[in-house]
């Protein structure tokens, strides 16, 4: 096995197994049980009901892509925006960080059908769901990441006569790039999830809405393949989100691997 494959599955070995074990014992347990379809469908049923079902899927997957995708993004925008004002400026920062802080008490569940009364079942309602509950991590984050940078860097840019945008674009924003990368790590795992819920609350389609269908239809093991599509796209926009990092600051992504060998080597 080379080292290469031999990290893979370190990394991924684990997880994988644990899910497998968890599949087989459900498969067993549905299968020996005698209890009903209806109420708790095997693995494979699900699977199946999936496949013969494709054409739907499909269809009410697509939407919610969309749905995600755009969210996502203007959130993203959105959220770099915010903290970048707060970080140049203090007064904003004390204006809004509270605000923010609050605005994570307010139950998503309670805010969505409002925003689906007030903006209707098109896309937009998706999207600000979506953006309600994807901005305060991102935005956190980036904070957080603008406020490690080193003291003595900074110190340093001003001793030559940087300018404060000069050092924010130069330094700060390259310190504050991990911290961004965390936030969208941890929000891609909550886009599609906000829009299935968004769905969920009043939609025409998508997977929320299908879920709901099959709910009323007594079609368990479609709601069970709908729950799976939304597993799928979260894994894949969370895959996603950590290829962008490689790509766009490799260096920091070297140093976490080169941190993980230590690690390991520690714990042995």
């Amino acid at each position: 096995m080379t080292e290469r494959a031999a990290d893979g599955w370190r990394r991924f070995g684990p997880p994988v197994v644990l899910v497998a074990a968890l599949l087989v014992g459900w498969e067993v347990y549905a299968r020996a049980s005698g209890i009903s379809p209806f109420v708790l469908p095997s693995p494979t049923r699900v699977i199946a009901a999936l496949w013969e079902s494709r054409d739907e899927a499909f269809r009410h997957s697509l939407p919610t892509i969309v749905e995600t995708v755009v969210g996502f993004a203007v959130s993203i925008a959105f959220a770099i925006a915010a903290a970048v004002a707060m970080d140049r400026v203090g007064i904003v920062r004390r204006a809004v960080e509270p605000l923010l802080v609050g605005s994570q008490t307010i139950p998503i569940v309670a805010v969505a059908p409002l925003v689906i009364v007030w903006f209707g079942f098109g896309l937009v309602p998706k999207i600000l769901v979506v953006v309600l509950v994807t901005f305060f991590p991102i935005t956190v984050a980036l904070l957080g990441g603008f406020s490690s940078t080193d003291a003595a860097a900074t110190d340093l840019m001003r001793s030559f006569g940087a300018s404060s945008w000069q050092t924010f674009r130069k330094l700060r924003w390259p310190a504050g790039l991990p911290g961004l990368f965390t936030g969208l790590r941890i929000s891609a795992t909550y886009a599609v999830v906000a829009a299935v819920i968004a769905e969920y609350v009043g939609a025409t389609d998508g997977l929320g809405i299908w879920m709901q269908l099959s709910q009323r239809s007594f079609r368990t093991d479609l709601v069970f393949a709908a729950i799976l599509l939304t597993a799928i796209l979260s894994i894949g926009l969370f895959a996603a989100v950590v290829a962008a990092e490689r790509a766009i600051i490799p260096w920091y992504a070297a140093s976490r691997g080169a941190r993980q060998p230590e690690r390991t080597s520690e714990a042995a």
